[in-house]
């Protein structure tokens, strides 16, 4: 039996787990000492619901996710405002920094996944379906490279890769904040609240900000102003992204709407005027609210039950793809990133995308910095690697694997 409610009542299920993740921070210490995200713990908990539903009653739960997506847009088009050229500059090495890390990420992924299926007398290309194509790929990527996996003779792997996509998106969203605040604890570079929440200090240091909080009147036109604009980017994204698709390549669908997005952000930039006329603030806040919907979701509509079909070899090539994230994460990446707090941070974006998909990976930091302070580099760093060279990397790298084990 299968249970498909509209996408207001799956909205309104993933609000639930949003609700509920709030709660659980508030009551549970645990979660909060180890950086778990919101959507995650209350997710988690709904996800487990419909499991029990699957194995106890048969009711296959598939959730509408025409909400969700419209949120994932959203948020990744208020990140396209976020993109200020002046300060990507000011952080060019450690942004040319984690393109290595994510490089070097992809290719041991699929070395390890490989190797281990090849120790086991199985085929490569198993190994490939539990690499970076669910790993860093997601279940994007999972759906792109699996028809070709079943066409050069891997049986089922649409299952094998989409079953794996779902583990490592419950293995980045709770590995990312524990590592993150573990090396913050460890090496001591920042007190618990030392600088207030994220949306304060996402918008500290904007003059428009302060004045646009001054009345409600004009609070709701700059969200109003902030809204408008993110629908227009959007709108315009959508149009460039079918540009793109000409190209032949595949990118992700609100790459469009970042670019334009980023377009704006930066015309605007020229004059100081339009600049402060943007509401970036206001922007920010929208898509930080989107981000915590679309995770909510999103964790609540994981088929787990897809977990329980795992046989043991690719359930050893997962463990071992989260055992080597952690290990590639703390004495690897923290490291070269500079053993900083912006390093701390960025190695919890790193499991977030590694595992599981960039908006883990954002709200991995997110976390974090709620729990310490936020941090501008890893949230301009991380979204411009998940949106213009995690895809490109993977993609390519994937193919010459596939090609050399041909």
């Amino acid at each position: 039996m299968i249970w498909s409610p509209d996408m207001y009542a799956s909205a309104g299920v993933g609000v639930l787990a949003l609700l509920l993740g709030m709660l659980f921070t508030r009551i549970i210490p645990f979660l909060k000492r180890f950086c778990i995200p919101v959507p995650v713990s209350g997710g988690l908990l709904i996800s487990l619901l419909t499991l029990l539903l699957y194995v106890i009653f048969g009711i296959e739960c598939c959730f509408d996710g025409t909400i969700k997506d419209i949120c994932m847009m959203l948020f990744f088009t208020s990140v396209g405002f976020q993109c200020d050229v002046k300060v990507i500059r000011t952080g060019g090495k450690p942004l040319l920094v984690m393109v290595l890390l994510v490089a070097i990420l992809i290719i041991c992924q699929n070395l390890i996944s490989v190797g281990i299926s090849s120790g086991l007398g199985l085929s490569p290309l198993f190994g490939m379906a539990a690499g970076s194509v669910p790993m860093c790929g997601g279940h994007g990527t999972s759906g792109g490279f699996a028809p070709l996996l079943e066409q050069m003779g891997l049986s089922g792997a649409s299952s094998i890769t989409m079953a794996a996509a779902t583990f490592g998106l419950v293995a980045g969203s709770l590995l990312g904040g524990p590592l993150g605040e573990a090396l913050i604890r460890r090496h001591r570079l920042a007190e618990p609240g030392e600088n207030g929440d994220i949306i304060t200090e996402m918008e500290a240091g904007e003059a428009s900000a302060a004045a646009e909080a001054s009345t409600q009147e004009t609070a709701f036109r700059g969200y109003l102003k902030g809204a408008c604009l993110l629908i227009i980017a959007m709108a315009l994204g959508s149009g460039f992204s079918k540009l793109l698709a000409l190209t032949g390549i595949t990118f992700p669908t609100y790459f469009g709407a970042l670019l334009v997005a980023f377009a704006i952000r930066n015309l605007a930039g020229l004059s100081p005027k339009a600049e402060r006329t943007l509401s970036t603030g206001r922007i920010v806040a929208i898509g930080d609210i989107c981000l915590q919907l679309f995770l909510g979701m999103a964790m609540a509509s994981l088929r787990l039950w897809e977990l329980a079909s795992l046989a043991l070899p690719l359930l050893l090539i997962l463990t071992a793809q989260v055992a080597f994230m952690t290990i590639y994460g703390a004495f690897v990446a923290f490291p070269m990133l500079g053993k900083s707090y912006d390093s701390a941070v960025l190695v919890s974006g790193l499991c977030g995308f590694g595992l599981g998909a960039t908006p883990n990976a954002m709200a991995n930091m997110s976390a974090v910095c709620f729990k310490y302070r936020y941090a501008v580099k890893p949230f301009i760093i991380v979204p411009i690697i998940g949106a213009m060279f995690v895809d490109i990397i993977n993609t390519g790298i994937i193919t010459l694997f596939l090609n050399i084990i041909r």
